[in-house]
């Protein structure tokens, strides 16, 4: 089964690159998580996201609005995510626990459902 594992980390975190051992620390952690699951073979894809330049798109009586990152409450970044391909949900769970973001912030596992084609 595949799920995504979406990565949530309060705002903060981004500010602990600022300092370099801080954020070597910090790197250093995700490249350990991602070098497990990609050594153990379940990960598929996965990318790192720029939050903080992001932008929110709504449509409010017809007219689009839009909303950078920078004006949203900071309270926590998508900072990124990736596909894995797991037998059980539990063991989905499993490598989210390990996630560096499930102890600052969290980790939402959502399963990965078929393509619906025309």
């Amino acid at each position: 089964m595949e799920f995504v594992l979406a990565f949530q980390q309060p705002a903060y975190v981004h500010e602990l690159y600022a300092d370099p051992l801080q954020g070597q620390q910090v790197s250093l952690a995700w490249q350990q998580y991602m070098g497990a699951m990609s050594a153990a073979g379940v990960m598929r894809s996965g990318a790192q996201l720029d939050a903080r330049n992001g932008r929110t798109v709504r449509v409010q009586d017809g007219q689009r609005q839009v909303q950078d990152a920078a004006s949203q409450p900071a309270h926590a970044l998508f900072g990124g995510y990736v596909v894995i391909d797991v037998e059980t949900l539990e063991q989905a769970l499993d490598w989210a626990e390990r996630s560096p973001a499930s102890s600052a912030g969290y980790t939402q596992v959502i399963p990965v459902l078929p393509a619906i084609r025309a």
